[in-house]
């Protein structure tokens, strides 16, 4: 999950050399960063990103105080002391060695023109509430693994920016460059402010790159925001899969709010647990309803998701706790783990990791590690499409991520292949909006916006459970209904296409495999992927590419709650109230056709039921005028 703040002029970086860089604590007047951290048991700050040679550092150097001041305070080198003293010595007057040291157009320039300096982003990673509860509550080695997969996903963050979307720009925004060396520091924290477990990293990208000139500019920093859930998504998925890999787990869906994206959370991990270590949500949950109220009340209507945003920052603003002072990371695990067997019993706290591994093998028996391409290309394309109507490849890019992790549940795949189920949605089931103007420089592949052809889904609404009135249903179960309609499509496709081909060849070998009826069944499929050969048939293939998919997709989905209602007497238990129903009205049938009907002999009864079914039978089953 990530989140991301701007770090700019006016006192906003005293907030992070203060506080950021002291764990979000309230560092003692007058006292180093350094001596603070060691007495608190924090670690320092360390440099991030191919940038750094140019400035003649290298990655994991540690950041002083001094170095931030001069970075993300005054936009100079992390070493303009230095340089402006050997510039001194050698003759150079004081403002010309002074602007040497600065990266990019100063400061005092940015602010004559009333702006204000924006120095970095700040980019806080963390993970699900159930690996933070993992790390919190495991072994040495089960904390060790969680921290180690959550630094590198963070810097396969850092380097996907680097590669795919940084730019630098100058010239008001007429000449663009790509940048793919960043500078980037990472502070590490262990605990929110009311000192429960959340472990997460602030990461501050420097807005200043290096040019191919060799000059210093500014950032496209509107290209970092526009990739920031494709990088969120990014982080999550590296980090998941590293995590269930190495440990033995998987994941599974939990609904956070109604009608919105579930997250994907360890199985084994029980919710009271998760609700443990979630103490903001429970802060800001009535914050959260009241200025909800507040809203409907004056624009006479619910608010949409941006809104819903925008009112969960305000309520997260408005619970918001005084900084309190860090204390090392042994006490906090000790007073973590007391409070939870206080709470919970010790038997459960000891046997988290265990009963996260069986149900990580049984999740795993069922769901096969395999992705079909095809469907989810088709599962993408459609759930974006529903939910924006436009958009761009990297708003693709992010939902196919995270179709990898709803659907592989945490197991490892192919490199790229996020990459390729977004070309394949984009290339098969979408239709550019872009017309590239004669004269003009052509848009670059992240500009280009797409749209689809798919059936608009209708609206509807959703009881109401606990209590609560009936809603609307959302833009993502909309989108969920429309991706689902479309699978079941192509599913169906292929199994009638698959039993014209095999019609012939079942007929002549059905003698020789009369145990082998499961056959097609526990076959596994293959996948339309470079590299991997299509070795079964389209009814073998077909077949269990729907009963993969049935497993992986989320509970919610299959059981009707969020899907087309056209689909909800499908599922088994309605399909059993369903044929009781049926029978009881079938029952009660006979009895008035019974009771309106004079007695007849046995004979004349058993002749004109027989007549009667069937001469109306045909007609109930075909309708009226038809098979003349």
């Amino acid at each position: 999950m990530l989140s991301v703040a701007k770090v700019q002029k006016r006192n906003s970086w005293r907030y992070y050399v203060r506080g950021v860089a002291f764990g979000d604590g309230r560092r003692p007047a007058r006292q180093a960063l350094k001596d603070a951290q060691e007495m608190a048991g924090l670690p320092p700050g360390v440099w991030m990103g191919r940038g750094l040679a140019a400035l003649g550092f290298t990655a994991g150097q540690e950041v002083t105080e001094r170095q931030m001041e001069r970075v993300f305070g005054e936009g100079r080198h992390p070493d303009a002391d230095r340089i402006e003293r050997e510039l001194l010595d050698d003759g150079v007057d004081p403002e010309t060695a002074r602007l040497a040291t600065v990266l990019g157009q100063p400061v005092e320039e940015i602010e004559r023109r009333k702006a204000t300096p924006l120095f970095a982003l700040d980019f806080v990673f963390r993970p699900q509430a159930s690996l933070i509860v993992l790390w919190a509550l495991g072994d040495d080695r089960t904390r060790r693994v969680i921290e180690r997969a959550h630094e590198r996903a963070i810097e396969a963050v850092l380097r996907w920016l680097e590669d795919e979307v940084a730019q630098t720009r100058w010239s008001s925004g007429r000449r663009r460059a790509k940048a793919p060396a960043l500078v980037a520091s990472r502070w590490r924290h262990f605990d929110n402010r009311d000192g429960f477990p959340l472990l997460h990293d602030h990461v501050l990208i420097l807005n200043r790159v290096q040019r191919p000139d060799g000059t210093w500019g500014a950032l496209d920093t509107r290209r970092l925001y526009q990739h920031i859930v494709a990088s969120g998504t990014l982080y999550t998925l590296t980090m998941t899969t590293e995590v269930c890999e190495e440990l033995g787990l998987v994941t599974m869906p939990r609904e956070v709010t109604p009608g919105l994206r579930p997250v994907m959370e360890v199985a084994g991990v029980d919710p009271d647990l998760i609700d443990w270590s979630s103490t903001r949500r429970e802060q800001m949950t009535p914050v959260l309803e009241r200025i909800t109220d507040k809203y409907v009340k004056k624009h006479k209507r619910l608010p949409g998701e941006r809104g819903r945003n925008s009112l969960g920052w305000w309520a997260a603003q408005d619970t918001r706790r005084e900084k309190k002072t860090p204390k090392m990371q042994e006490q906090l695990r000790a007073w973590w783990r007391a409070s939870a067997i206080l709470r919970f019993g010790k038997e459960m706290i000891d046997g988290l990791l265990e009963r996260c591994q069986a149900a990580g093998k049984a999740i795993g028996a069922r769901v096969r590690p395999v992705v079909d391409t095809a469907l989810a290309a088709v599962d993408v394309a459609a759930i974006v499409f529903t939910v924006r109507r436009s958009f761009a490849r990297r708003h693709v890019l992010a939902e196919a991520r995270r179709h990898l992790l709803e659907t592989l549940r945490g197991r490892g795949f192919t490199r790229g292949l996020d990459d390729y189920i977004a070309d394949a949605a984009l290339s098969r089931h979408a239709r550019q909006l872009t017309v590239p103007v004669p004269g003009r420089r052509a848009p670059a592949p992240d500009q280009i916006t797409y749209t689809a052809d798919f059936a608009w889904p209708h609206r509807w609404w959703i009881a109401g459970i606990d209590g609560k009135p009936p809603r609307e249903s959302s833009r993502y179960e909309r989108a969920r209904v429309a991706s689902l309609a479309l699978q079941n499509a192509i599913r169906d496709a292929r199994i009638l296409s698959g039993a014209r081909d095999e019609a012939p060849a079942a007929t002549a070998s059905a003698t020789g495999r009369t145990d082998d009826h499961n056959h097609d069944q526990a076959a596994p499929h293959a996948v339309d992927h470079p590299g991997r050969d299509a070795a079964l048939t389209p009814a073998q293939r077909a077949a269990a590419v729907q009963a993969h998919q049935q497993a992986a997709m989320p509970e919610e989905y299959l059981e009707g709650r969020t899907t087309d209602p056209a689909t909800w007497l499908y599922t088994p238990k309605n399909l059993a109230l369903l044929a009781a129903f049926t029978q009881a009205s079938e029952a009660r049938g006979r009895i008035i056709a019974d009771g309106a009907q004079p007695k007849q002999p046995a004979k004349d009864a058993d002749d004109s039921a027989r007549q009667q079914h069937h001469t109306t039978q045909p007609e109930q089953g075909r309708g009226a005028g038809q098979g003349r």
